[in-house]
């Protein structure tokens, strides 16, 4: 896979769930892969199925299925290798994979009061302002978001590069006067004195001058989520959310959005379509019969 090109985080998740299985078959005193049948995987999904996590809750079907797929494919390499004389993966059903709708979508009042709280006069709060602005204006993901570099911001042009996103695609992304003054902001202020000294090419930088690490990046933001008392929960991911929503609420065109988020598939895009109810909500407003009628005062 690494020959190939694919991403690093890739390989790992591949890597970890094959191991899984592996330990899970060796349990199970299988040892060599001519003892795998389709028998065997049939009682590995059902075991995938029926696990329980630490807090109880199952394995979501998208988990499920990329386990799986991960499982089917490294047979399909032990056949083309030879070192199987058939793929016994090859006619294991999958589960149907599910498409779910954002759990929260913050408004742009809830954006503006997550965006209040870094104290900017910091130089850690100056960062995270320059951070949520970034996230708000570009809706590129968290990891993406820790890769940036500083010959990636295109002032000029009003553009970051974001390098090696999900699929491993370099894409554009129209950035916005706004969050470009506060990334120049940080820039000049703050990433000095956080810097200290240090030659690192990534923007933005932790307390001890080093690249953020996407785990910390979450605690943060999540911790700025909260700290805004807007009665939702969540951390990076909300504002890709929210800004796809509020761009297709106000015109833009799906396939624009598309481009900005680095979906390879618009049908990944298309998800915002359910999520975006403001027109929806108008028309049910003026078309709706009971829609213009006084509220019920009568106990009920």
């Amino acid at each position: 896979m690494a020959a190939r090109n694919f991403a690093p985080s890739t390989i790992d998740t591949r890597h970890r769930t094959i191991s899984g299985f592996l330990a899970w078959a060796g349990a199970s005193g299988v040892r060599e892969a001519r003892q795998v049948d389709r028998l065997l995987l049939e009682r590995y999904q059902l075991h995938l199925f029926e696990h329980r996590k630490s807090n109880g809750e199952p394995l979501t079907f998208r988990t499920q299925l990329v386990r799986l797929v991960a499982i089917r494919s490294f047979f399909k390499w032990l056949a083309r290798e030879g070192v199987l004389a058939q793929n016994p993966a090859a006619e294991l059903e999958l589960p149907r994979g599910e498409r779910r709708l954002p759990s929260t979508i913050l408004s742009t009042s809830e954006i503006d009061a997550v965006l209040a709280i870094p104290d900017v006069s910091k130089p850690l709060g100056l960062r995270d302002r320059a951070i949520l602005e970034t996230f708000y204006a570009t809706g590129i993901r968290r990891t993406e978001l820790t890769r940036l570099r500083l010959f990636d911001i295109d002032y000029a042009r009003q553009l970051i590069v974001v390098r090696k996103g999900k699929g491993g695609r370099d894409r554009l992304v129209p950035t916005g006067k706004r969050a470009l003054w506060w990334i120049a902001a940080y820039f000049n202020r703050s990433r000095p004195r956080l810097s200290n000294g240090r030659e690192h090419p990534e923007l933005f930088l932790n307390a001890r001058g080093r690249p953020l690490r996407p785990t910390k990046l979450t605690e943060r933001i999540s911790a700025c989520v909260s700290a805004a008392h807007i009665g939702k929960r969540g951390s990076c991911h909300l504002f890709r959310h929210a800004a796809a929503t509020h761009m297709l609420e106000n015109g833009a065109d799906i396939r624009f959005i598309q481009a900005m988020l680095g979906h390879e598939s618009l049908h990944t895009t298309q998800i915002y379509t359910h999520v975006s109810i403001a027109k929806l909500a108008a028309v049910h407003a003026a078309t709706h019969p009971r829609a213009s009628l006084p509220v019920c005062s009568d106990t009920v």
